[in-house]
């Protein structure tokens, strides 16, 4: 057999033993390692790859314990007989036909909504590898404390771990995250919950998606700050074509007659998205005195609340809401990590149940494992002290973009008093953020333009969030002083 077959790209994005095995693996199944013929041997096949014996005999041994291989003394490894007799042969037609088929479905004409149509902001897949990531909800892997992540995910794991969440929960969530979220989380915040006033989802956009699904109807008038959270309005706009643009001030969301009439009424009040204005006291008072007058249902989206590390936190509106008017979404993504995907909102224990019976339509119930690893890195305190040097972290990186800003790009930000991840920039008027978008990109800089968060189909071009969580804070200059020499040529 030649052993040309194996090498390893040593990319990164698996461990040795794990990317030799995929090799293997896939040999095996594939027919390139056949049946009656040994594998080289592990020393053969570690000089050959330029790695550790032990690590081919590891993963030999491995193999032979899933049945891949099987060791005959003195010989080596072979494929273990009938391994591939129930996998199919695969044919390849060399001439791919492009062409749809004879009597296939005309699509277009099926299609009842067309989400690819709406409008989203669009990141390279690789940002990673830019050297000036300004980016928004992602976060700078080097933060996380990976070796406590760890240790709750071998605790999940556990004997006990397994028996709690390998079984399928139908629409139940797990338990010690829900006491998790009521005990820790939402206290500060003010908010005082039961465990059927909760429901974990996956993530904040899931729980929007479901409120959209269960309460909104074509005809209802939703009104959303302008700008706003355009994932948020793309939800809605699946529901209903009224979405209502309402402006915002200093105080955050105007609340005036513009919201008289609506059904639903959106807001990100501790830190709006995406100019970081935190909504006043008073205001929120006046939001929900207006709420009880007109008879509409709020949805608070409180995204970014761990992130406050310059003032006294805001009381949620849910804190403050005495008649159930207030629906709250929060969000695990931006103080664990967005790929993780977990969320929740409370509600009144009515409304929570139905969500959770159309949720187990969609979905049962969020991953089980991901739910009691979350739960215990929340239990075992290390989601607190990952806040808490996220605090310090971000300050820091807070004020370089401050000082930055004031040098290089002075009079385009305010600065935000709540703190969080990210600045709101107004440029020149006649800037187009989008093509400094695509010039900056070769410059190794990775913006969002900001028109994507506007309601209008002619939105303000000239706007841009520039984000810090995912980029050090010795970049942050030179990323904005490209961005400087981009805007004045």
């Amino acid at each position: 057999m030649q052993d040309a077959i194996f090498h390893l790209k040593r990319d990164g994005s698996a461990s040795i033993q794990a990317e030799l095995r995929q090799q293997l693996v896939a040999g095996i199944l594939g027919g390139q390692i056949p049946t009656g013929q040994a594998l080289p041997s592990s020393r053969h096949l570690a000089q050959r790859l330029s790695i550790s014996r032990n690590t081919v005999s590891i993963v030999y041994q491995g193999l032979v314990d899933d049945g891949y291989l099987v060791s005959r003394e003195r010989r080596g490894f072979f494929v273990m007989e009938g391994i591939r007799k129930d996998i199919p042969a695969v044919k390849h037609d060399s001439a791919v036909n492009s062409a749809p088929p004879e009597n296939a479905p005309e699509w277009e004409a099926l299609y009842r909504i067309r989400p690819s149509h709406q409008r989203n902001i669009n990141r390279p897949s690789d940002w990673q590898r830019y050297p000036y990531p300004f980016i928004y909800g992602q976060v700078d892997k080097d933060l996380f404390p990976i070796v406590e992540w760890r240790n709750c995910s071998r605790q999940s794991l556990g004997r006990k771990g397994v028996d709690a969440w390998a079984a399928d929960s139908y629409n139940n969530d797990d338990p010690l995250l829900i006491e998790q979220i009521r005990t820790r989380l939402l206290p500060r915040r003010g908010i005082m919950a039961d465990e059927d006033e909760i429901l974990v989802t996956l993530g904040a956009q899931n729980a929007l998606y479901l409120i959209g699904s269960l309460l909104v109807g074509d005809g209802d008038v939703i009104g959303m700050e302008d700008p706003g959270y355009q994932a948020a309005r793309n939800i809605f706009l699946l529901k209903t074509s009224k979405v209502k643009p309402i402006p915002l001030d200093n105080d955050g969301m105007v609340v005036d007659g513009r919201v008289q009439g609506c059904r639903f009424v959106y807001v990100t009040p501790s830190h709006h998205y995406p100019t970081t204005v935190t909504m006043s006291l008073a205001r929120r008072r006046s939001l929900l005195a207006e709420a009880s007058a007109s008879d509409f249902v709020v949805i608070e989206d409180d995204y970014e609340s761990e992130t406050n590390y310059l003032s006294e936190p805001m009381p949620a509106l849910k804190s403050i809401d005495r008649e159930d008017r207030v629906i709250y979404v929060g969000s695990l993504s931006k103080s664990l990590f967005p790929g993780l995907r977990l969320g929740y909102l409370v509600g009144p224990r009515d409304l929570v149940r139905e969500l959770r019976s159309l949720r187990r339509l969609m979905l049962h119930h969020p991953p089980n494992n991901n739910q009691r690893t979350a739960a215990l890195f929340l239990a075992l305190g290390y989601h607190d002290t990952l806040i808490n040097r996220l605090h310090k972290v971000y300050r820091d990186r807070w004020e370089c973009m401050g000082q930055a800003l004031a040098r290089h790009l002075p009079n385009t930000a305010e600065i935000p008093s709540f703190g969080g991840t990210s600045y709101w920039v107004r440029g020149p008027e006649g800037l187009d953020a989008e093509a400094l978008a695509c010039q900056a990109l070769d410059k190794g800089v990775v913006i969002e333009p900001g028109n994507m968060t506007f309601a209008s189909h002619t939105p303000p071009r000239n706007f841009l969030r520039l984000a810090f969580s995912s980029i050090s804070a010795d970049k942050i200059e030179p990323g904005i002083e490209i961005l400087s020499r981009l805007i004045r040529s």
